[in-house]
């Protein structure tokens, strides 16, 4: 059975994490190793988490009392410090979703038949309410949508050996570049396809995504992720994470790159009328280039942006 080592980052999320932890130790037809990073917390989480790892030798806890203030730092936590020795595939858990049996399997199997060493899936949103929702992630990847988007969220996320002992010797080179970075997921995408990994997008998802008030970013659905999405756009801070992600890749000086990555007008035109290389949805790339063009003739300031 494939061996698959899943680092959870948690804080205060002992309203859901038992379920979440319990979900993942029930995967089939793997052999799982849970660790665990917790945020500083005040609602009992660490002392759980350390309780459940003394109960179960699958799970270890890293050595807490750290603030990270949020979820991409304390992943890039974890995969800095856990040791991948003996494992087949690294997996990203968030603390309170709920995953199918057969996730991680899917994973390996969608990766052995595709030749992909990264993974990451559709999800299915879910609220209190009892409403479900299809998180669809999984069009056509483009040459250059991983610059500006990721491939799903990052809980569904696995990566073959070779790319995560890549990705860890990275991340432990580039600790403090990337403290700005708000999305681990996207950037883990883009330095995988930016090095030249292959990725696959699974159509059919395997995890319940919970949707709460509590949610870091949760499944951008309704109106208040759609007006927070508009916001971004409106005051740079999409293109200046593009720009970030675009300098930590390598690509800053890549003629594609280099023209919008500096807020030049005229980079960001011609980025407008690329947008089909940019966004794998087609709804998503109209918007794009409509955002790309507001940017060149309105936002202030283009040039400080990145």
């Amino acid at each position: 059975m494939p061996r698959v080592l899943v680092v959870l980052a948690a804080f205060n999320g002992i309203k859901f994490l038992p379920a979440q932890l319990e979900s993942i130790l029930c995967q089939q037809d793997v052999a799982v190793q849970v660790a665990i990073s917790v945020d500083r917390s005040i609602d009992g989480t660490q002392a759980w988490a350390e309780e459940t790892a003394q109960r179960d030798p699958r799970v270890s806890v890293l050595p807490s009392g750290q603030v990270f203030g949020g979820a991409a730092p304390n992943f890039f936590r974890l995969i800095d410090e856990v040791d991948l020795t003996g494992f087949d595939c690294l997996a990203l858990a968030d603390q309170d979703d709920l995953w199918y049996p057969d996730k991680l399997a899917r994973a390996c199997q969608q990766m052995q038949h595709t030749g992909a060493v990264g993974y990451s899936s559709n999800v299915t949103a879910f609220w209190p309410s009892g409403r479900e929702r299809l998180i669809d992630k999984a069009q056509p990847q483009q040459p250059w949508d991983f610059l500006f988007e990721g491939p799903g969220p990052g809980c569904t996320f696995v990566l073959k050996q070779p790319l995560a002992l890549a990705l860890q010797a990275w991340v432990r080179t580039h600790a403090e570049q990337l403290q700005p970075v708000g999305f681990h997921d996207w950037l883990i995408y883009a330095w995988a396809r930016a090095q030249g990994y292959a990725w696959t997008i699974d159509a059919h998802p395997h995890m319940l995504y919970r949707q709460h008030a509590d949610n870091q970013i949760g499944a951008n659905a309704g109106l208040r992720p759609l007006l927070l999405r508009i916001r971004r756009v409106a005051d740079g801070w999409g293109l200046g994470q593009a720009s970030l992600i675009a300098r930590l890749t390598g690509l800053e000086t890549h003629p594609f790159v280099a023209p919008w990555c500096q807020g030049q007008r005229l980079g960001l035109l011609r980025l407008a009328f690329r947008a089909g290389q940019c966004r794998r949805r087609r709804r998503d790339q109209v918007l794009f280039m409509l955002s790309c063009l507001w940017m060149a003739f309105f936002l202030p300031n283009r040039g400080h942006v990145a």
